[in-house]
């Protein structure tokens, strides 16, 4: 029998149970004294010069029409594989750019 996926997102997670919002309730109320760390091993000053933020975040892709004039299509696609990511980092890198020197009007941004 295959296993069925089930995924959530903060606006579909289902409401909490009268055992889970109990449960929830004690374990806020018991003092930092009492929790075991003793599993958690300490994180060195050396371990955070090397952290990078949002290494594993991989942002909600969705799928759209869009019309692109034919030679600028022909360009990213003769790149190689992967013209939609080429697209979408075009797009990051001019928003990017447009936060750099602040937020154009809705007609400016409409011209990009």
């Amino acid at each position: 029998m295959k296993a069925k996926t089930v995924s959530y997102t903060p606006d579909t997670l289902p409401p909490l149970t009268a055992a889970q919002k109990s449960n929830r309730k004690a374990l806020s109320k018991r003092p930092e004294s009492e929790i075991d760390f003793s599993e958690i091993p300490p994180v060195t000053k050396e371990q955070w010069k090397h952290a990078r933020r949002g290494e594993f975040y991989r942002p909600v892709k969705r799928q759209i029409t869009a019309r692109v004039d034919a030679d600028v299509l022909e360009w990213l696609k003769s790149q190689g594989k992967g013209y939609q990511s080429r697209i979408n980092g075009c797009f990051q890198a001019g928003i990017k750019t447009l936060s750099l020197i602040g937020m154009p009007s809705a007609a400016e941004a409409a011209n990009c």
